[in-house]
């Protein structure tokens, strides 16, 4: 085993998704590539599932019903500012508004699972001062 995946077995993703579907082939693509997942079906869930020390990515769905899924981003975000989150989305016209919201990249559906996992190795390994400065609106970085 190389250093990469034993880094990646310490890793641990929360994919939140009301569909079930598109959360157990998640998961179980995410399991593959050796990170630990948890999943959430709602944003109560995802709350309860979260553990601010643990959770090292989040994979959320904006189509989320009350709250929704850009509520949890802003609480994911008031609870642990640094936390990575990659916006699924089969919405429209949501980059502008994911950027300016500081999240970390945004993905439409249907997933590319490559490029999907490209993002999180990338998003994974990226220093705490680039998150911290799309947050606050000094970088104007989003992967998309």
């Amino acid at each position: 085993m190389d250093a990469n995946a034993t880094l990646k077995v310490m890793k641990t993703i929360l994919v939140v998704d009301d569909d079930a579907q598109i959360r157990d082939s998640l998961a179980k693509v995410l399991r593959l590539e050796g990170y630990q997942v948890i999943v959430a079906a709602d944003a109560q869930e995802a709350r309860a599932q979260h553990d601010t020390a643990a959770t090292d990515l989040v994979l959320l769905d904006l189509n989320l019903t009350q709250p929704s899924g850009w509520d949890l981003f802003e609480w994911f975000t008031f609870v642990n500012p640094l936390l990575p989150i990659i916006i699924m989305t089969g919405r429209t016209n949501q980059s502008k508004l994911a950027k300016d919201a500081g999240a970390s990249a945004l993905m439409e559906k249907p997933l590319k699972v490559p490029a999907l996992l490209q993002t999180i190795s990338e998003l994974l390994a990226e220093p705490f001062e680039q998150r911290l400065k799309r947050l606050t609106g000094r970088a104007a970085l989003l992967r998309y």
